[in-house]
């Protein structure tokens, strides 16, 4: 699927691109592999760590926001994932029209350049903020979600799909509760601070979500959204299974924070097919065909809701503490 193919990831140095980067190594034979991104620091460190693929890897210091930068980085590529974002809530929140500037202007730019260089896939990534966003983060990836997905019809003639990957938080990414969690824990503090006790999340891995992200470049034809199927926990759980015992205290939601991650909207769930490990929601412009919706799903039912708070499949606290081992907890 991806040897012999020349792919770059924008925000390429984050959490996600390093997981990313190290499974296309690990199963694919790319011909290329470029890092896109404007931090030199980071392409320094991760250059270092991939070392011996120096002959497979390129970094190339660039911003999403600056267009003709773009265009020359993707020339010859055949595949871009877009991972790069302004991401922590409340810094947008301050920061406004810095995030629009990468999060919008930054997806137009992107989607401009791969049109233009005749780029075969572009997977977008998403996040459950975008679904009914109460924070400026949110309303940025929904206007970036559409963009992409409005893309497809601005192809004309060129071969140049665009599709979208949604989840969460992943766990102990950077900025996260849990290495947020270990860090008091690690500091032998007792006490650990609950915005609400009712909280629910989505649980995914890193891995996880470069599977999906594989699935849409395997399969989409252009104007998906992909969603997984993972399990939810309680807030309150993962502090018991990182601390026992640790006392909680509810300090109450922050601005821009949601209750529950929501996933699938009952207005998506019209256009929305089930597989046996992800959803996929398809578009409703006319271009848009049903022979091109993948075979082996199942419409959801009406009124359907993917939402943390409602998930068919939980995490017990015993079930939260095998996955912590596993992880590599960066704060």
């Amino acid at each position: 699927m991806l040897n012999d193919k020349t792919i770059l990831i924008t925000g390429g140095t984050g959490s996600f691109g390093k997981a990313f980067t190290k499974a296309i190594l690990k199963s694919y034979k790319p011909k290329k592999l470029i890092i896109y991104s404007r931090d030199e620091y980071k392409q320094f460190v991760m250059q270092k760590e991939f070392s011996r693929f120096e002959s497979t890897l390129r970094f190339f210091i660039g911003d999403v926001r600056d267009k003709d930068r773009l265009y020359r980085a993707l020339d010859s590529v055949d595949i871009v994932i877009h991972a790069a974002a302004l991401k922590q809530v409340p810094i947008a929140e301050y920061n406004p029209l810095e995030a629009i500037k990468t999060n919008v202007y930054g997806a137009e730019n992107v989607i401009d350049a791969s049109i233009d260089c005749s780029v075969e896939k572009v997977v977008a990534l998403s996040s459950d903020k975008a679904v009914n966003p109460v924070n400026l983060y949110g309303a940025t990836k929904l206007v970036s979600d559409k963009l992409f997905i409005a893309g497809n019809s601005y192809v004309g003639k060129r071969k140049t799909k665009f599709c979208v990957v949604r989840y969460g938080n992943v766990a102990a990414s950077r900025g996260s509760v849990i290495p947020f969690f270990k860090n008091l824990v690690d500091s032998g503090k007792k006490e650990l601070p609950i915005t609400d006790f009712e909280m629910t999340r989505f649980w995914i891995s890193l891995e996880e979500g470069v599977e999906l992200v594989f699935s849409a470049i395997r399969e989409a034809t252009g104007g998906e959204i992909y969603v997984s199927k993972i399990p939810s926990f309680k807030i309150v759980d993962l502090a018991k299974a990182m601390c026992e015992d640790c006392t909680l205290k509810e300090i109450g939601i922050r601005e821009g924070e949601k209750l529950h991650e929501v996933m699938i909207t009952p207005e998506d769930a019209r256009n929305t097919y089930e597989y046996d490990d992800h959803f996929i929601i398809y578009p409703q412009f006319k271009w848009w065909g049903n022979s091109n919706i993948k075979s082996g799903g199942k419409l959801v039912k009406k009124g359907f809701r993917y939402s943390s708070d409602t998930n068919d499949k939980w995490l017990s606290i015993e079930n939260i503490k095998n996955k912590l081992k596993s992880l590599n907890i960066e704060y």
